[in-house]
């Protein structure tokens, strides 16, 4: 189900920071549309805030579960008359609390480590999937081996492939869904790296030419890493555009409509 929400700043970059704010979301899975760009004004009088509108996409809500029957009250039973006193029964043992499992041990991860292990030995691949659990509750997977560079393909793509397939394996029916991240012989690093000199290189000739440049289809990883490179650049905003998978990034040149 896709919904929308309006939200308003003193440039583009701060509203959409603030629609992300509310949603709970990263940039990459919404899309954004500029109603209206932000105006300086002359010496700051007559300024307009920047308008924009941010899509997304809501999961259906699940039905609210029917409240749970209340036990009858058992009626009090009469008293008896006072017995002889007793010694007080010994106190029961307090009971050790179990440890807690270590990152990438739970019920998630077992369901990743099942589905790629299975997944890769119809691929004929000699790996196994390491998983760790981040601070913020995204799994994050090793594929160890050797020769993987068929788990990769060109430019990542059987790479991506693999990620997806476990995503949606993994978080089918499920009411919280988590985020998966899958590499293999430090690829993404690498990836990442000459996407933050393309993101810089790119962001330079926005701001010298001013002009908005818009980027080869990415997947959402990529998008990503391009959104985050130029978060803090000056005069400068991103965002997404179009659909999968032939969504793009722009690189807008911002006017400069914080500054007088």
């Amino acid at each position: 189900m896709m919904k929308w929400i309006e939200t308003t700043g003193k440039n583009e970059e701060e509203a959409i920071q603030k629609a992300l704010r509310e949603l709970g979301l990263d940039r990459d899975e919404v899309s954004v549309e500029i109603l209206e760009r932000a105006k300086s004004g002359f010496l700051g009088i007559g300024s307009t805030p920047a308008k924009i509108k941010v899509t997304y996409e809501a999961a259906d809500e699940a039905p609210a579960p029917a409240p749970a029957a209340q036990p009858a009250k058992k009626e009090a039973a009469p008293k008896k008359a006072p017995a002889a006193a007793q010694p007080a029964p010994a106190a029961p043992k307090a009971e050790i609390p179990a440890a807690a499992p270590p990152a990438g041990d739970d019920e998630r991860a077992a369901q990743i480590r099942e589905f790629l292990t299975g997944l890769l030995e119809r691929m004929e691949v000699k790996a196994e999937p390491r998983i760790l659990v981040t601070e913020e509750g995204n799994y994050k997977v090793e594929l160890l081996g050797e020769g993987l560079g068929a788990l990769i393909g060109r430019r990542g793509e059987t790479l991506d492939a693999i990620q997806q397939l476990t995503s949606y394996a993994v978080n089918k029916g499920q009411s919280r869904r988590v985020r998966i991240h899958v590499d293999a012989e430090n690829y993404r690093a690498k990836r990442e790296e000459s996407l933050q000199r393309l993101a810089r290189k790119v962001a330079g000739k926005v701001v010298k030419y001013r002009r908005n440049v818009t980027l080869e289809p990415m997947n959402a990883y990529e998008r990503h890493v391009i959104h985050t490179a130029l978060q803090d650049y000056p005069d400068v905003t991103t965002y997404s555009t179009g659909a999968e998978p032939n969504r793009r990034t722009v690189v807008a040149y911002s006017r400069g409509e914080h500054r007088n």
